[in-house]
């Protein structure tokens, strides 16, 4: 919610190189977060936790 992340994509590589898609989910939370004075339920991820960008609801 805070900073849009999405998965990421690639490939699953095996022991003969060959190439399976796979998805990079990013690491998401849900918290109830002050958002415009009132606390609200969102999913937000672990970096913007740490970083201080999201102020947790108490």
């Amino acid at each position: 919610m805070i900073c849009a992340k999405k998965p990421g994509f690639g490939h699953n590589r095996s022991h003969s190189m060959v190439a399976t898609k796979r998805r990079f989910n990013p690491n998401l939370q849900q918290i109830r977060i002050m958002l415009d004075g009132s606390p609200t339920r969102a999913y937000v991820c672990t970096r913007c936790l740490k970083s201080g960008r999201v102020q947790k609801a108490v």
